[in-house]
C-alpha cells in the first residue's frame, strides 16, 4: 500500500492546524489507498539548515551535522507520496516548513514522488501564494508537485462542531486531490521501479569533468 506522509508545516502555539489536518488525516485514512503517517514538524526540532559536503559523509549513508537530521531523511525516504499541510505567512510557507524541505539534502528522499497541498489562511487567500512557492520548492528538491489542491480562507469558521468542512467543495477537492496522489504515487513507484537517471547536479558533474579531461 502506498506509504503516504501528512507534513503539518506549522508550529507556532496558535496555528490553526488543529482545525485542518485531522480532518485531512480520517480523509485520508477513509480514501482507502494509503498506509498514512502524520509528520508533525512541531516534533522535529530540526536545526536552521546547515549542512555541506564536510557534514555529509558517505554519500551511501550520509552522517549530517545532526542525529535528527540523518533521522527526518531516513523517515522522509520512507515515503511514496506526501500532502502538506500549510498556513500562508507574509505571502509565503512557514520558516519551519522551508526549513525541513531544505534539510532533506543529499538523500534526494523527496525526488520523483508525487506532493500536494492543503493551503488554509485566517482570510480569503486560503494559502494560495504559499501552496504556489511550494510547488516551485518542491520542483527544486526533484519532487513532483500536483496541480490540484484545497484551499481553505476563514480557517476559523471553516469547519463544523463535528470537525468537518462546513463548504460542501473543500470535501471535493481533498478526494480529488488524494485520488490524484494515489494515481501519481502508482505511476512514479512503477517508474522509479524501471530505474532513475542520476540527480541532474550528478550528472553535470560529470559532464562538466568529461570536457575538462
Amino acid at each position: 500500500m502506498t506509504k503516504l506522509q501528512i507534513i503539518v508545516g506549522s508550529t507556532r502555539p496558535t496555528r490553526a492546524a488543529e482545525r485542518v489536518f485531522p480532518w485531512i488525516v480520517e480523509e485520508a485514512i477513509r480514501h482507502g489507498s494509503f498506509d498514512v503517517e502524520t509528520l508533525d514538524l512541531r516534533d522535529w526540532n530540526l536545526p536552521f539548515f546547515q549542512e555541506h559536503m564536510g557534514t555529509i559523509g558517505d554519500f551511501a549513508d550520509p552522517t549530517y551535522s545532526d542525529p535528527i537530521v540523518k533521522a527526518w531523511n531516513t523517515k522522509i525516504a520512507e515515503g511514496d507520496a506526501y500532502l502538506i499541510v500549510t498556513a500562508e505567512y507574509n505571502h509565503s510557507v512557514p520558516g519551519q516548513l522551508k526549513n525541513a524541505i531544505d534539510n532533506v539534502f543529499v538523500s534526494f528522499a523527496l525526488r520523483n514522488k508525487p506532493v500536494a497541498f492543503v493551503g488554509y489562511s485566517g482570510g480569503i487567500a486560503a494559502g494560495t501564494r504559499a501552496v504556489e512557492h511550494l510547488a516551485l520548492i518542491a520542483i527544486e528538491a526533484e519532487a513532483v508537485p500536483l496541480r490540484n489542491t484545497v484551499l481553505i480562507p476563514f480557517v476559523a469558521d471553516a469547519f463544523g462542531a463535528d470537525g468537518r468542512p462546513t463548504n460542501p467543495a473543500t470535501a471535493a477537492a481533498l478526494t480529488i486531490t488524494l485520488d490524484d496522489l494515489s494515481w501519481w504515487a502508482g505511476a512514479l513507484s512503477r517508474a522509479r521501479a524501471e530505474g532513475q537517471l542520476l540527480p541532474a547536479a550528478f550528472r553535470a558533474r560529470a559532464a562538466a569533468t568529461t570536457q575538462t579531461d
